[in-house]
């Protein structure tokens, strides 16, 4: 322990993947630790808080927290902090464990312990400090998923949220401090192998450790101090390539490949808008950002989490900022002037495809047909080419699976 705050673990996973259970062997291990528990279900009734308190030796009201029809990354993060704000008040513990729903997006649950929320009266800061960020992955779903077009995750979402359980997988997985593979009995060796690779490829900072039936040594979880919000934050595998600006050769391990596309010509917006919506089953994860002519105003984005595909706005450009500002951007990271064009500034496109024995040199070819041509480049308004980013009320697009 670094100091008397109170450690946090946060438990995150998609439904099914085995968190409740991990957690119960947790609780039940001869680790010495007095630990309290949240489990947060985003049923009526919380059926996992229901098991933990069956199945482990704990008991009473004290111990653990029930948040039930709601998310704690969104609707009830105030009510989170208010709880174990009452807990800490109450009672003396070690270790505070916290079990998010399966569609939990992990980076607000971890902004709510590393800085509070402005609609809470309970400030956690003094209190807790947020030692480990978890995921659980199932891997015979995973294993699965790697049938060309079949989801990553195939549960339903339960409640109103808008987010499709793939993206919210892929936010899982790329920001933690360890991953846990969880019911690896169920899958092959080789195929583990495999699916380690894919991980690796899509977190490499993160921990990665083998489970079955949930029975992890809580040591790879609890009191790791290997949370740290900025590293966290950077650490997904498609950041660090395009942090990485020569890594463009693929560099393939069980036919796992990863590639960054970068071009300083627009895209034509109704060819680059027809190939998002078709690309090729075997990628996995897309994300990064391109210029499409006619949208000189702003950066498009890309987001493709398994089959689930969505474009638009992301973002300003430099060059439509005023100089002074600008200015001051280049100060702070003086490798942007190297790039800057005289006429265009600073747009350009830069992709990033992680995926699973996909034809690399051949998406790039599909691609560049949706430049512009050099007759398109030399046409004086852009605008009036056919593009189903232009309405205000179609600025982001579901492209797939939506």
């Amino acid at each position: 322990m670094t100091d008397e705050r109170i450690p946090v673990t946060v438990l995150s996973g998609s439904l099914g993947a085995g968190k409740t259970t991990v957690l119960n062997h947790v609780l039940t291990a001869d680790h010495g630790l007095e630990v309290a528990v949240v489990v947060n279900d985003m049923g009526d009734v919380n059926v996992d808080a229901e098991h933990v308190t069956q199945q482990s030796d704990l008991g009473g009201e004290e111990e653990i927290i029930e948040l039930s029809n709601g998310c704690i990354c969104c609707r009830l993060r105030g009510d989170m902090l208010d709880e174990v704000g009452r807990l800490a008040d109450r009672r003396e513990f070690d270790y505070l464990l916290v079990e998010s729903s399966g569609i939990s997006e992990p980076i607000p649950v971890a902004q709510t312990f590393a800085m509070g929320f402005e609609d809470a009266s309970f400030d956690p800061t003094d209190t807790y400090e947020l030692d480990t960020m978890v995921t659980v992955v199932n891997a015979h779903g995973f294993w699965e998923s790697f049938d060309p077009g079949e989801a990553l995750a195939s549960e339903e979402l339960a409640g109103d949220s808008a987010r499709v359980p793939e993206e919210v997988l892929l936010d899982q997985i790329e920001f933690c401090d360890v991953l846990l593979l969880n019911k690896c009995d169920l899958v092959p060796d080789d195929a583990l192998e495999e699916i380690e690779t894919v991980l690796e490829r899509l977190q490499p900072r993160a921990t990665l450790v083998r489970t079955e039936f949930g029975d992890v040594d809580p040591d790879e979880i609890l009191g790791t101090e290997r949370f740290d919000f900025r590293a966290a934050s950077n650490s997904a595998g498609w950041k660090h390539e395009l942090q990485h600006e020569h890594h463009h050769d693929p560099q393939e391990e069980h036919g796992v490949t990863s590639f960054v596309y970068e071009r300083d010509r627009p895209f034509y917006p109704g060819r680059i808008a027809a190939l998002l919506s078709d690309l090729p089953d075997e990628l996995i994860r897309a994300k990064g950002f391109f210029w499409s002519a006619g949208r000189e105003d702003v950066a498009m984005g890309v987001d493709k989490a398994g089959t689930s595909v969505r474009a638009g706005p992301s973002g300003q450009w430099l060059a439509t900022l005023p100089e002074a500002e600008r200015e001051q951007y280049f100060a702070a990271r003086p490798g942007l002037e190297e790039d800057w064009d005289e006429e265009w500034g600073d747009r350009m496109t830069r992709l990033v495809f992680i995926g699973r024995e996909f034809d690399g040199e051949t998406l790039t070819e599909r691609l560049d047909d949706c430049l512009l041509t050099d007759a398109e480049l030399e046409d004086d308004d852009w605008s009036t080419y056919d593009d189903p980013f232009e309405p205000e009320e179609r600025r982001e697009l579901a492209l797939a699976n939506d």
